[in-house]
């Protein structure tokens, strides 16, 4: 077993479970601050039970996020000692950033938020929700800051051991791969969040058809009910599911519109940045314009003898690439020719690459894994926006179909977009192969160009035995995290807004206090007061509120 491999199995696992938790945390906490902003405008409760509902949500998958997102820092000197070595002067400053300001901030004030209800008067509290919510985007930035200068390194030199030395810091936080990224990972979170909405809002729409609660008229309008022996289920209740299925099928076609935009800005810059990693993704061996919509080949093909294209549409490569449609580009076998040339055919004979020194080099990629993962990017990445259109539609007479059927694919469909941004990533950091620092091609063919092989990244010292000891552990760990997300995260789903308010659980029905304060209310300080002893029963999470 080679140390390289279990090395990068370990980080892709935790990462890509890692990126499970970030998208939603980034689409789904600016729609609780914008629902919670709505309810302190407005005083309508149905805003404040939104807030309650979909905030409890948010904070069970930003804790988990939290607890997970630490293993990835600490992967730097267990595994890839070399790594951070090389890129250290560089990855310091965006990483301190990232958490001395943004990752400091986002937890302070939304422990702030959690505390708050009650304490605090009301443009307070939502205020310390909005910091919370611009910290994670700031967060969210340096973190792709740092992985794009990885994609495209700018605003460094080379020191004397040739080890990169930054001289820019705002060419590295500038980095126009980085600002592309970050439009995109937000717009993909903001597809994310949508469909997190509308799916969780369809199961609970269908529930109150289900439970005969909401019937349909004979104009095919809903009828909408009330069940006096169930707390919440009322018609504030209705309308809490109806506005927020609505605002996710809203949220999710923007999403996508912006997904696409930003990613054809993104494709771009990597027809110049990673020539080879796109002329991979398109399957394109030859020097042409011609797109491939489907090839086959041995999976495991880093050789164009292994490809054939069965489906090709002629020009609508060079448009994807350069705007211009007929325009040329490099193919895989005009590529390879020119990263030998400037990269060498084998990796250096170094100590400290152990049996990797002297191998040849593959500068082509898996391509079915490109290939595949581009294009189930942009195929999971449209079905919210087309689901999005079909729920506004069939719940344009205000309530869904009685069919358990469509109520599954609704919630089936959350996966969507969570899928799509797992495979836009494998696409984005395997693509990148055989280097975990990609050359800069403005540098190529001089003696400043910043790259590291991946097989040079690894720690020289580690085992395989400690390897598979970590890979399993933080596996076998990360499962259980997962079983608990999932748990918590159905538990409450199905509570709906009174499991989110232990006051309307237990039968305290009071408007002036706590987070039912109106504003109307006659207390001039504008504060929300102390929680009662409905919000202190023993059930997780009630602390929070």
């Amino acid at each position: 077993m080679d140390p390289l491999d279990i090395a990068r199995w370990q980080f892709g696992i935790t990462t890509v479970y890692h990126f499970l938790l970030v998208p939603l945390t980034l689409g789904l906490g600016v729609g609780v601050a914008l629902m919670q902003t709505a309810w302190v405008r407005t005083g309508d409760e149905r805003w404040l039970r939104m807030t309650k509902f979909w905030g409890k949500l948010y904070l069970i998958n930003f804790i988990l996020g939290v607890a997970t997102g630490l293993v990835q820092e600490f992967q730097f000197g267990m595994a890839w000692s070399e790594y951070s070595r090389f890129v250290g002067d560089v990855f310091g400053a965006p990483l301190a950033m990232e958490g001395l300001l943004a990752f400091f901030a986002e937890s302070t004030f939304l422990g702030v938020w959690i505390f708050g209800w009650g304490r605090l008067r009301k443009g307070v509290h939502l205020a310390a929700l909005w910091l919370a919510v611009t910290g994670s985007w700031f967060s969210a930035y340096f973190i792709i800051v740092a992985n794009s200068w990885m994609q495209h390194p700018v605003g460094v030199e080379l020191d004397a051991d040739g080890r990169p030395v930054m001289t820019d810091i705002w060419a590295v936080l500038g980095n126009n791969t980085a600002i592309a990224a970050f439009a995109h990972v937000i717009a993909g979170a903001l597809m994310v969040g949508g469909m997190f909405l509308l799916g969780i809002a369809w199961y609970h729409l269908w529930r109150r058809r289900h439970d005969g609660i909401d019937t349909v008229g004979k104009d095919g309008r809903v009828v909408v009910g009330s069940h006096p022996d169930i707390a919440g289920r009322d018609e504030k209740d209705h309308g809490v599911w109806l506005r927020s299925l609505r605002i996710g099928a809203l949220v999710a076609i923007v999403g996508f519109g912006a997904v696409a935009i930003t990613g054809d800005i993104q494709g771009k810059l990597m027809y110049e940045q990673q020539p080879m990693k796109m002329a991979a993704a398109e399957a394109a061996c030859h020097t042409g314009s011609s797109f491939s919509v489907l090839s086959i080949g041995d999976p495991g093909a880093v050789d164009c003898a292994d490809v054939q294209t069965l489906i090709e549409v002629p020009g609508v490569l060079g448009w994807l690439a350069k705007g211009d449609f007929g325009a040329e580009m490099p193919g895989i076998q005009d590529l390879e020719p020119q990263y030998v040339e400037n990269f060498g055919a084998q990796l250096p004979d170094d100590p400290r690459l152990g049996d990797q020194a002297g191998r040849d080099i593959e500068y082509v990629p898996l391509m079915w894994v490109t290939y595949w993962g581009f294009r189930l990017m942009i195929g999971l990445g449209a079905i919210p926006a087309g689901a999005a259109v079909v729920a506004l539609w069939l719940t344009r007479k205000g309530t869904v179909p009685a069919s358990k059927w469509i109520m599954r694919l609704a919630l089936l469909g959350i996966l969507a977009p969570f899928a799509a941004n797992i495979a836009g990533w494998i696409f984005t950091e395997l693509g990148r192969q055989p280097f975990v620092v990609a050359p800069n091609p403005d540098y190529w063919g001089t003696g400043d160009a910043v790259f590291m092989f991946t097989a040079a990244a690894v720690s020289p010292g580690t085992t395989v035995g400690e390897l598979l000891f970590s890979v399993i552990s933080l596996t076998a760990v990360y499962g259980i995290l997962l079983v608990v997300l999932i748990g918590l995260m159905v538990k409450y789903t199905r509570g709906g807004v009174a499991g989110a308010m232990p006051d309307m659980e237990h039968g305290i029905e009071r408007t002036d206090r706590g987070p039912d304060e109106h504003p109307d209310d006659d207390r001039s300080d504008d504060r929300q007061p102390p929680a009662s002893d409905g919000d202190k029963k023993n059930d997780v999470l009630s602390f929070a509120y």
